[in-house]
C-alpha cells in the first residue's frame, strides 16, 4: 500500500555512485527489496539494502552499452533464471540483457535505428522495447519477433498490459497507442505535448504523464476519465504504488509529488532541476533519480528515515540550491513587493505551499512542511526583478553577471523578456538561445543578431545604460529582408572549394546549403600516380592475381575514359579486368579501388556494377571493406566509392534499397582520427539524405538522423562537421515530422556550438540555418 492515510513520506538515505544523471530506476526482485539504477555515465547499478533499515550498498556496477543508459527494467524469473533478467536501453541503439550475478552482459539486443529510451516486460520472457526511431519492437529472449510501426515521432515510454497481447506506446506525437498481436488497435489523444511515462492501474485502466505538464487516466476503451494538474514543467515518470491506484510522479520543477485518492497529498523538492526517474518498491518506499547523479529514497517509516544529521545536510544542500522562476512554480516575482522573514511566522495552509520572503536583498524560497510544522528553505530564486548592478560595474541576471541585460518587448501589449549578453558572446549564438529559451519564433534570428551587435558596437562593458532600439517594438528597428548595406561578394562552392558557383550566405541573408539536390562526389584523381602503384603492386601479387600488360592497358584506357580525358567508352572486357583487380588481397588493392571509386560515376560503369546482374557481390565487395579491423586506406576508397554510386540512376537505386545494411556498416568505421574517413562517412550521410528528401521516408529519415548524431560525436574535422550540417538541412526542410524527430533526439543542443565558429565561414552560417528550422 502507499502506506497509512495521513502518512508523510521523509528522506531515508541519499546514494552516490553515478558520474552523470540518473536516468531509470526499476524495482528489482533480487535482492528481496533492492532495485537497479541507469545513468547516462553508460553503468547500471544493483543497490540491496545495507541490512541496517536505512541505506543500500551497491552489489554489482554493470557495463555493456557504449553510450548513455536510459531505461532499465526486470524481466521475470524463468526455469533457466530463476532470479530474473535485467535489461537496460541505451543511446547506442542496444539493449543489454544481464544476469544479477555477472557485470557483462549475457547477451544484447541489436535492431533499432536509433536510442532505446524504454523497456517494458511481460509473461514468459517477453520484452517490449521503445525507440527514438519512432518504432517499438517486441522480443523473445534473443530474437525480435514484430515491429510496432505507426508513431511519427519518438517513442518514449512502453508498458506491457496484464491481459496476453496488449501493449502500449506513447509518443512525442502526443499520442497513446493500443496494439493487438502487433496491430494498432486504438489511439489515444489528449496530451498537449510529448508522452514521457506511462503506468499499468489494472487490466482495464492506465496513467500516462506528459510534456504538458499533466497526469491523465484512462480507460482501455478509449476515455480520459480524469486528469491530474500539480506539475508546473514537464513530468518525466510515473510510477504506481502496489496493490492500489495510487501513484507518484517527477519532473522538470525539481519536485517528486506523492499522489493519494486523486490529489497531490505530497511535494518533496530536491537539490537537482531535473528529476528524470522514480519507482516504488514492494514496501512503498519511493526511489528517484535526478540530473545532479543521485539516487535518493524516501519512506514513510519512522524506523528507516534517516538520521537528524542526515535530513539536515539534505535541506541545507536544498536551501542552497538556485531557483529560476521560469522552471519553478513561483509565478512573477517583483522583490521590491516581497515581505520579510517575519512572513515565515505565519503556518502555511497546506503540505508544500511555497512562500517567497526577501532577506538582506535576496529573494528566498520556502516551502510549508505539515509533518515539520515549520517552512524549509528550498532555494535563493535567482532572476527576479529588483536585482541591482554589482560593484564590478556588470548587471546580475539569474545568478550570473552580464556587461548588459536588455529589456525585449515582443510587442506594445505583449510580456517583456530580458536578454543578457556579455561583449565576448556569439551574438547569433545568444540570439538562438534568447529565442529558444522564450519559445518565440526563430525566424527573428537574424533581427534580435543586428539588434545586439548594433546596441553594442564602441560600448564599453560598463556602460550599462545605453539608449538602444528595441528589435520588435522600437524606433527605426530592423525589417528583415530591407537592405542592410551589405554588399554581394563571390564565393566559394561549399563542397569543392572552386570559386564563383557561390555567393557568401552572410553577404546575401540566404540559405544557399539545404535542401540539397544533388549528390557530392570525390572527383579528384591523379591517374598518373593511380597507374603508377597499379603496376608496383601487381608485381608483387600471386601468378594467379597478377594482370598482363594487356590488362595494364585496359585500365588505363577505362581510367582515361572515366575521368573525360578520352572520348572512348568503356567496355565489358575493361570492366572485368577491373573487377578481378578490386579483388585482390587487402594490402595490396587500394589503387584498384581508387580506379572503381572514380569509373563508377561513368554511367556505363555504373549501370553495369549496380544493375540487378552484379549487384549483390559489388555491394559486398565495398561493405567487406568497411570491416572496422581493415586498413583505413581501404576504408576510405570503399566510402568514396558509396559516395560517388549516387551520381547516377542504378547506383541511388541499389544503395538505397541496401541502406540499412550499408548505413550499420559504414557508422562502424566512425572510430579514430582519419579526417579523410569522417569526410567520407558524412559524405555519405550526405548523400542518402539528398535522396531520403526527394522520396520523404520518415524511417529512413529517422536512420540517417540517428546517424548525424552519432557520428557528431567523434568528428572533429570541420569539413565532416560542415557536411553532416547540410544533411541534417536536408532532411528537415519542409518535413515537420522531421523536425519533432531531430528536435527528440537533441540534435539542436548538439550542433550550437557550430554556431560560433569563426572559420570557415559556411560551417557557422550552415549551422544558423538549421537551427533556425530547428
Amino acid at each position: 500500500m502507499a502506506g497509512d492515510a495521513g502518512g508523510v513520506y521523509r528522506l531515508r538515505c541519499s546514494l552516490p555512485g553515478h558520474q552523470q544523471d540518473v536516468r531509470g530506476l526499476a524495482r528489482g526482485l533480487f535482492p528481496d527489496g533492492g532495485f537497479v539504477s541507469v545513468s547516462r555515465d553508460r553503468t547500471a547499478r544493483l543497490w540491496a539494502p545495507d541490512g541496517l533499515n536505512r541505506g543500500f550498498t551497491e552489489m554489482r556496477c554493470m557495463r555493456g552499452h557504449s553510450n548513455f543508459v536510459s531505461c532499465v527494467c526486470i524481466i521475470p524469473p524463468s526455469d533457466l533464471y530463476p532470479r530474473g533478467l535485467i535489461a537496460t536501453g541505451g543511446n547506442d541503439h542496444n539493449i543489454c540483457i544481464f544476469t544479477v550475478d555477472n557485470t557483462a552482459p549475457l547477451y544484447v539486443l541489436k535492431g533499432h535505428k536509433n536510442a532505446v529510451c524504454s523497456l517494458s516486460s511481460g509473461k514468459f520472457g517477453t520484452l517490449l522495447s521503445g525507440s527514438w526511431d519512432t518504432t517499438a519492437k517486441v522480443w523473445l529472449h534473443d530474437r525480435c519477433m514484430m515491429t510496432l510501426q505507426g508513431h511519427t515521432a519518438a517513442i518514449w515510454a512502453v508498458k506491457i498490459l496484464p491481459e496476453q497481447g496488449l501493449m502500449l506506446t506513447g509518443s512525442a506525437d502526443k499520442t497513446i497507442k493500443l496494439w493487438k498481436a502487433g496491430r494498432c488497435e486504438r489511439t489515444f489523444t489528449g496530451h498537449e505535448d510529448c508522452v514521457r511515462g506511462l503506468a499499468i492501474l489494472s487490466e482495464m485502466e492506465f496513467l500516462s504523464c506528459a510534456n504538458d505538464a499533466s497526469v491523465r487516466r484512462w480507460q482501455i476503451s478509449g476515455e480520459c476519465l480524469q486528469v491530474y494538474y500539480g506539475h508546473t514543467n514537464y513530468i518525466y515518470s510515473i510510477s504506481v504504488f502496489p496493490h492500489c491506484k495510487d501513484f507518484v510522479t517527477t519532473g522538470e520543477d525539481r519536485s517528486l509529488r506523492i499522489w493519494k485518492r486523486g490529489e497531490c497529498a505530497q511535494t518533496i523538492r530536491l537539490p537537482a532541476q531535473s528529476v528524470w526517474c522514480c519507482c516504488v518498491l514492494d514496501n512503498g518506499d519511493i526511489v528517484v533519480g535526478a540530473s545532479d547523479g543521485f539516487v535518493r529514497v524516501f519512506t514513510e517509516s519512522l524506523e528507516r528515515t534517516a538520521s537528524a544529521e542526515e535530513i539536515q545536510a539534505f535541506e541545507n544542500e536544498l536551501s542552497q540550491a538556485s531557483i529560476d522562476p521560469k522552471t519553478g512554480d513561483l509565478g512573477d516575482i517583483n522583490a521590491e513587493d516581497l515581505p520579510g522573514k517575519e512572513h515565515l511566522k505565519e503556518p502555511g495552509t497546506r503540505d508544500g505551499q511555497t512562500r517567497l520572503i526577501k532577506d538582506n536583498g535576496k529573494v528566498e524560497a520556502y516551502q510549508w512542511s505539515v509533518s515539520e510544522g515549520r517552512w524549509i528553505k528550498i532555494g535563493d530564486v535567482v532572476g527576479s526583478s529588483g536585482a541591482t548592478q554589482q560593484t564590478s560595474g556588470k548587471v546580475l541576471f539569474e545568478g550570473k553577471e552580464y556587461d548588459y541585460v536588455f529589456t525585449i518587448d515582443v510587442n506594445e501589449n505583449g510580456p517583456s523578456y530580458k536578454l543578457p549578453y556579455n561583449i565576448t558572446d556569439d551574438p547569433w549564438l545568444t540570439a538562438y538561445n534568447f529565442l529558444q529559451k522564450n519559445d518565440l519564433n526563430p525566424m527573428f534570428l537574424d533581427q534580435v543578431a543586428k539588434f545586439i551587435t548594433d546596441n553594442t558596437k564602441g560600448q564599453t562593458p560598463l556602460n550599462t545604460n545605453t539608449q538602444f532600439s528595441d528589435p520588435f517594438t522600437g524606433a527605426g528597428r530592423y525589417v528583415p529582408g530591407s537592405s542592410s548595406g551589405s554588399s554581394t561578394v563571390p564565393g566559394a562552392d561549399p563542397f569543392t572549394g572552386r570559386m564563383g558557383a557561390y555567393q557568401s550566405a552572410a553577404a546575401k541573408a540566404e540559405n544557399i546549403y539545404f535542401p540539397k539536390k544533388d549528390a557530392v562526389t570525390f572527383d579528384q584523381a591523379n591517374p598518373t600516380q593511380i597507374l603508377g602503384k597499379l603496376k608496383e603492386l601487381n608485381g608483387t601479387a600471386t601468378e594467379e592475381q597478377k594482370l598482363t600488360e594487356d590488362d595494364l592497358i585496359m585500365l588505363e584506357k577505362l581510367l582515361s575514359a572515366t575521368c573525360n580525358t578520352s572520348a572512348e567508352m568503356p567496355t565489358a572486357q575493361q570492366l572485368q579486368t577491373l573487377w578481378r583487380a578490386v579483388n585482390w588481397p587487402e594490402d595490396i588493392v587500394f589503387p584498384a579501388l581508387d580506379i572503381l571509386r572514380l569509373s563508377v560515376r561513368h554511367p556505363t560503369v555504373n549501370a553495369n556494377f549496380c544493375g540487378e546482374k552484379d549487384h549483390v557481390q559489388f555491394i559486398h565487395l565495398l561493405l567487406k571493406f568497411l570491416n572496422p579491423k581493415g586498413k583505413q586506406a581501404n576504408q576510405l576508397l570503399a566510402l568514396r566509392a558509396l559516395c560517388n554510386c549516387f551520381v547516377n540512376q542504378a547506383g541511388q537505386k541499389l544503395l538505397m534499397e541496401q541502406r540499412d545494411e550499408i548505413m550499420t556498416q559504414a557508422i562502424e568505421v566512425k572510430s579514430g582520427n582519419n579526417k579523410n574517413i569522417h569526410i567520407a562517412l558524412a559524405t555519405l550521410t550526405l548523400n542518402y539524405a539528398v535522396c531520403l528528401h526527394k522520396v520523404n521516408n520518415i524511417e529512413g529519415k529517422a536512420q540517417c538522423l540517428s546517424v548525424i548524431n552519432t557520428v557528431m560525436e567523434v568528428v572533429q574535422d570541420l569539413e565532416a562537421v560542415f557536411r553532416l550540417l547540410v544533411a541534417l538541412g536536408t532532411l528537415i526542410s519542409d518535413d515537420t515530422n522531421a523536425v519533432q524527430l531531430a528536435k527528440s533526439l537533441g540534435v539542436d543542443s548538439q550542433i550550437k556550438k557550430y554556431a560560433s565558429v569563426s572559420e570557415p565561414a559556411k560551417v557557422k552560417e550552415c549551422c544558423r540555418f538549421v537551427l533556425n528550422l530547428l
